[in-house]
Formats: C-alpha cells, sequence, structure tokens
C-alpha cells in the first residue's frame, strides 16, 4: 500500500503543470524537477538538478541576499511565502508566488525544502490594470466636480450678482413711473427674482455646500434638508458606514442619489423618500426608495430612459466598478439601488 501511494504521489507531482513543485537540500540545491517547473522556469530536470535554486532570481535579489533569507526563515518557522520577479532559463523575468517548507524527519533534523511556485503574472498584470483605472477615474471625477466647481462659481459671482443688480435698479424704476408702468416693471421684477431663485438652486445641485471638505452623510443630509424637504417631503437618511469612503467614491454615490432624488422630486408624486447607506463587499451599498405612485413596467427601459433619465446612474455605477439597478411597482413607490467599490487605487 505504501509503494502504491508513493506511485500516486509521483504521478500528481508530474501532473501539475501549473505549479513548479520540488525539492532542495538543505544548502538549496535542487533535488528533484516536476513538469509544471519545466514549463513555469525553462529548465529541463537535466538542466537544473543539482544547481543551486538561487539562480531563480533576479541580480539585484541574490546581491541582497534573498534566496538564503528565504530558508533561514523556512527552517526556523518552518515556512516562507513571498511574491516577487523570479527569472527563467531563457533571462526573461515572471512574477511568482513562491511557498518554501521546511522537510524535517522523524527525529526533527532538517533533510531539506519543499518549493512551489506559481506565475501569478497575468493575476499581477490585471491588479495593475485595475489600480491603473481607478486612478483615471478619481482623476476624472475629479476634473468633472473641479468643472462643476468652476461653473457654479461664475454663476453665483457674475450671473447671479447681474441679475440682482437688474432687480434692484427695476424696483427703483418703479418707484419713479406712473402706477400703470410701475406694475409692469415690478412683474419684470418678479421674473427676475424667480430666475435668480432658479440659479441659486443649479448652483447647489451643481456644487453642494460641503462636498468638498464635508462628509459623505453630511453633504448628503443637508442636500436632504434643503431640496427634498424643501419640497414638501419628508425623508428618512439610515448611515451604516465603517468608515468615510474616498473622495471620488462619496462623490459618485452623492451624484447618483442627488439624480434619483431629483426623479424622485419631479415625478414620482410622493409624501416621502427613505436613503440608506451600508458598508458592504469594500464599497457601499445604497438604496433609495420612495413612497410613490410607482412605474407601470420596470422593464420598459426605453420608457425608464424616457421619463425618469435612470441611465445615467447606471453609466455612472458601472463606470466606477460598481452595479446598479432600478426596482418599482404600480401603487408601491420605486426603489434605486445600486453598489460603488471604495478601494482606494493602490490599495489591495
Amino acid at each position: 500500500m505504501p509503494e502504491h501511494d508513493d506511485i500516486d504521489l509521483e504521478l500528481l507531482l508530474r501532473s501539475l503543470v501549473d505549479y513548479a513543485i520540488f525539492m532542495l537540500d538543505p544548502g538549496g540545491n535542487v533535488l528533484s524537477w516536476n513538469s509544471g517547473a519545466q514549463r513555469i522556469k525553462g529548465y529541463t530536470a537535466d538542466e537544473i538538478v543539482g544547481r543551486h535554486f538561487s539562480v531563480f532570481y533576479p541580480p539585484d535579489d541574490n546581491a541582497e541576499g534573498k534566496p538564503a533569507r528565504g530558508l533561514e526563515i523556512a527552517e526556523a518557522e518552518g515556512r516562507f511565502e513571498d511574491e516577487g520577479w523570479r527569472v527563467r532559463s531563457d533571462g526573461t523575468r515572471f512574477w511568482a508566488n513562491v511557498v518554501i517548507t521546511a522537510l524535517r524527519d522523524p527525529e526533527g533534523r532538517l533533510r531539506g525544502f519543499g518549493k512551489v511556485t506559481r506565475d501569478v503574472s497575468e493575476r499581477r498584470n490585471v491588479e495593475r490594470a485595475l489600480d491603473e483605472r481607478g486612478r483615471l477615474l478619481a482623476h476624472l471625477v475629479r476634473a468633472q466636480e473641479k468643472e462643476r466647481r468652476r461653473i457654479a462659481w461664475d454663476v453665483h459671482d457674475d450671473t447671479i450678482q447681474s441679475m440682482v443688480a437688474v432687480g434692484m435698479r427695476l424696483q427703483l424704476l418703479a418707484s419713479t413711473l406712473s402706477a400703470e408702468h410701475a406694475e409692469a416693471a415690478l412683474r419684470l421684477n418678479d421674473t427676475v427674482n424667480a430666475a435668480v431663485g432658479r440659479l441659486r438652486n443649479l448652483t447647489f445641485d451643481l456644487h453642494p455646500p460641503g462636498l468638498d471638505s464635508g462628509g459623505l452623510v453630511d453633504t448628503l443630509s443637508g442636500y436632504l434638508d434643503q431640496v427634498v424637504s424643501g419640497a414638501g417631503l419628508a425623508y428618512d437618511l439610515v448611515p451604516d458606514l465603517d468608515e468615510e469612503p474616498p473622495p471620488e467614491t462619496a462623490i459618485t454615490v452623492f451624484r447618483i442619489c442627488q439624480e434619483a432624488l431629483t426623479n424622485v422630486r419631479k415625478h414620482a408624486r410622493a409624501t416621502s423618500v427613505r436613503v440608506s447607506l451600508a458598508s458592504a463587499d469594500h464599497g457601499v451599498h445604497v438604496k433609495v426608495g420612495d413612497d410613490g405612485v410607482g412605474f407601470a413596467d420596470p422593464d420598459d427601459t426605453s420608457a425608464r430612459r424616457g421619463h425618469f433619465g435612470l441611465i445615467e446612474m447606471r453609466e455612472r455605477a458601472e463606470i466606477s466598478g460598481g452595479w446598479w439597478q432600478f426596482h418599482s411597482r404600480p401603487g408601491e413607490g420605486s426603489t434605486v439601488e445600486f453598489w460603488i467599490p471604495a478601494v482606494r487605487p493602490g490599495q489591495p
């Protein structure tokens, strides 16, 4: 039976082509070599058996004594794991995950080491691509918010101030005119004041106070208080965040909530809205629900886009690497639900 087990083990090791599995003597010289090791590292058994395993390390790692240090740690602690560059027989490099295990006899004497190496270059490339995507997305979000802030300031400091000045002059002019003409001037002043009010709302939507310096919950609370409550809707904000998300994540969450709340205010004919935020799966899970008339056919995406403009919310969520969905039933209100990842660039 033991002989049969040894044969099975040997067949298994030979068949594992995705893992380089081999043994080293106590000094670090290669004793055995499987097909996975040949595929990953490029050496045949005849070429590598008997040579020191430091041949797999780049020159700078050898100069720093990294191979010997790995063996020392494995001998002292029983196991050593590392990720880094390794070198194939043709001199090319690959990113490897390496585990070195100390092998001891029943008396506890060191007999050598077992070494398992995986080529994880593809995984590393994907992680680096995602990290770069995250940096580009963060740059895009910052650029968009910078432009929104600039437009808001221009409207506030230039257009609104000019229109306020026009309104003051109309009032002054009305005081010098006959009753008939004064009434026309005051009606015109009312129109100017209404336009100023709309522009103030626009600047608030473009850049709500606290979006730069405040937290996500505080910014949403201020928006709900001014815009939603101001429209006669009751609201409930339920935050359950473990920590403040990265700025770009917070801005994306806020903008999607802002669009969802605008739709509630304009289309839902609701009396109340509930916004819940929760940390989930290394991101922020959000629900924005109302008690309005609901949507007759939530599967009719063309109608939803035409009447609710939901496509913008979906695009924001998906571009950020998250997901978005819409739930609605006639007479039971609607709910926008989405999740945005909250992983900072460079964070595993």
